[in-house]
């Protein structure tokens, strides 16, 4: 491993992404740390050190901190997130969006549609984050009005500027450039859930019988069970099902290609974290419209969604296994994939040619369906975590969850990513260098 990174940092353009990647996301970190114009951030970090609840925990988790500071970034990419589902769902309803998207030219607009669509859900997110300020006592240390434009303005090109520099990381960095930042944010927080840890179990060691501590060998048994869900996470991760493709010969020109034998490897979780990230983002922000906005029927909304109650966590599950059929269907479509076999000449084994959407369909379904609900326990670990263990929401979001299969998920994609790059370089990227140890072992 450690000769592995030393070679890693030998080659310029490797070692060019890789600083450039930890540079933006630097940025991202000052920024979550700067608060917005017009605010009082003795009063904000008062109020949610005495206020805490399960929803702002969440907000708060998942953008690193920001949302308590009230920073410029509080939102994070969460607008942009939730302007693509929108984006995906209308290309399904209306079919010229989705031969616009088949169109090299044509994906460009919609990416730049899509843009257009996240400065409006922020600024529509940045309102009600501003009538959630009203709400805090001497929070705002301007008028109300006043701090109302300027929060909504400010949070919005927050936003824009958190979405351009995860292109950027995307572009010029490693690894999906959206996803590192939710990444980051998640881990930035990891110390503070720890300081959360430490704090409980010493009031545990001087009285256990309050509430509140938390007894030190649960947290051994919630520790063992979080690297065993590791562990499962890892391994559906990297499973797949290989379908075996058969090309009979063909002539080229004047070259005949004889007969070759392929396979499509089909992933157990295709959509890797995607679903988990869409359903969040899309029950988060009815929530965070409704919290405390002082309309009635949006208060109703928010409090029934409430993240620790049973309608949540049943929508919560359904939405995740909706959008692993959905994504899935959007990005191994069986219908071009049978057709692109047929065009090349192939055929799988056993199967008709005209059966091949049909087989494609169902070998999909079900490996996505045992993928999917997997994904969703997982999704549920902390709200288990917290009703059997009584563990702080920051520390019980740590140990499972949405922020795990995150973790997990985005790691495991940047890491081979930087193999394919390495291999480029004729190195032995990660997964190499370490089958040869266990190999020479």
């Amino acid at each position: 491993m450690a000769n592995t990174l030393v070679e890693m940092f030998r080659m310029k353009d490797i070692k060019k992404k890789i600083l450039f990647t930890f540079a933006i996301l630097a940025v991202t970190r000052i920024g979550a740390a700067l608060p917005i114009p017009g605010i009082n951030p003795g009063a904000i970090l008062t109020y949610f050190e005495s206020n805490s609840n399960s929803f702002t925990e969440y907000l708060n988790f998942f953008s690193g901190g920001a949302f308590a500071n009230y920073s410029i970034f509080m939102l994070g990419v969460m607008p942009y997130i939730s302007t693509q589902i929108i984006m995906q769902l209308l290309m399904l309803v209306i079919p010229s969006l989705k031969k616009l998207s088949q169109d090299p030219q044509g994906s460009k607009k919609i990416q730049q549609y899509t843009r257009y669509g996240t400065i409006v859900v922020a600024a529509i997110q940045s309102l009600a984050a501003s009538m959630y300020a009203r709400s805090i006592p001497g929070a705002l240390a301007i008028g109300d009005g006043a701090f109302t434009i300027v929060s909504i303005i400010t949070v919005t090109a927050g936003s824009m500027l958190m979405v351009w520099l995860g292109e950027k990381i995307t572009k010029n960095g490693i690894g999906n450039g959206i996803s590192l930042l939710i990444f980051a944010g998640i881990v930035a927080r990891i110390p503070s859930a720890s300081y959360t840890m430490f704090r409980y179990v010493q009031m545990w060691f001087q009285d256990p019988r309050p509430a509140a501590a938390l007894n030190p060998f649960a947290i051994v048994a919630v520790v063992v069970m979080f690297f065993f869900v590791v562990a499962l996470v890892v391994y559906e991760e990297k499973g797949q099902r290989k379908i075996p493709v058969q090309y009979s010969r063909r002539v080229v020109g004047r070259k005949m290609y004889g007969s070759q034998s392929s396979f499509i490897p089909f992933k157990i979780n295709p959509s890797g974290v995607i679903p988990v990230i869409f359903a969040s983002t899309l029950l988060s922000f009815p929530v965070q419209l409704g919290y405390n906005s002082g309309i009635g029927w949006l208060e109703a909304v928010a409090n029934f969604l409430n993240p620790q109650g049973a309608p949540y966590l049943i929508i919560y599950t359904l939405l995740i296994i909706a959008f692993a059929f959905f994504y899935t269907q959007v990005s191994l479509n069986p219908i071009e994939m049978a057709k692109n076999i047929r065009d090349n000449g192939g055929s799988i084994p056993g199967v008709r040619n005209e059966k091949l959407e049909e087989y494609l369909t169902k070998v999909l379904n079900r490996i996505v369906l045992p993928g999917a609900i997997f994904l969703a326990f997982i999704a549920l670990i902390p709200t288990l975590i917290q009703m059997f263990f009584h563990f702080p929401a920051n520390v019980a979001m740590l140990f499972g969850g949405t922020s795990l299969i995150i973790l997990v998920g985005v790691d495991l994609e940047t890491m081979r990513q930087l193999d394919g790059l390495m291999k480029m370089h004729h190195h032995d990227g990660f997964v190499d260098a370490r089958k040869r140890r266990l190999k020479k072992f």
